[in-house]
């Protein structure tokens, strides 16, 4: 059976682009985002969600595989710690602080396979934070998050470093 065209094959072409179109195309976005009412909704549902007493608590943000773009706040300062493979970059959301980073950790001993903590760190650099400040500490370096007034709230990003 014999078809004819009556549009000089003008359809042809066009589904061909069409087809060709598609699978030239971009795949969907991958990016994670949250914007600012986005961070302020969970921060107060982190607020409510604490226990009384409580000193810290994380919640994951954005994720892309084991990368996790976290929400910390903190009410009472933790250990000092040193992530062994990983970098941490965090940027201050709320609140004030202080960040001891450097030196050495005394006292070494792993909770977690990425994570050492101490009882204190001789020798470090000791910097105020405040809203806006933002912080790259490198994997396997000793750090301390003090807080100043009622809560630090940070959004925390761990990126593995390969040694």
């Amino acid at each position: 059976m014999a078809l004819t065209r009556h549009d000089g094959g003008r359809g042809v072409i066009l589904a061909a682009f069409a087809l060709c179109s598609m699978a030239n195309a971009a795949p969907a976005d991958p990016t994670g985002f949250a914007s600012p009412a986005d961070v302020a909704s969970q921060v107060a549902a982190m607020d409510r969600d604490m226990k009384p007493g409580q000193g810290f608590a994380w919640k994951p943000l954005l994720k892309d595989g084991d990368t996790i773009a976290a929400l910390e706040i903190w009410k009472k300062p933790g250990r000092p710690a040193v992530h062994p493979d990983q970098a941490e970059y965090a940027t201050v959301i709320a609140g004030n602080g202080t960040l001891i980073s450097g030196g050495t950790l005394e006292q070494p001993s792993a909770t977690k396979p990425d994570l050492t903590e101490g009882s204190r760190i001789v020798g470090g650099t000791t910097r105020a934070l405040k809203t806006g400040d933002v912080v790259l500490i490198p994997a396997g370096v000793p750090h301390w998050f003090g807080i100043t007034g009622e809560r630090l709230v940070l959004l925390g990003t761990k990126i593995s470093v390969k040694r």
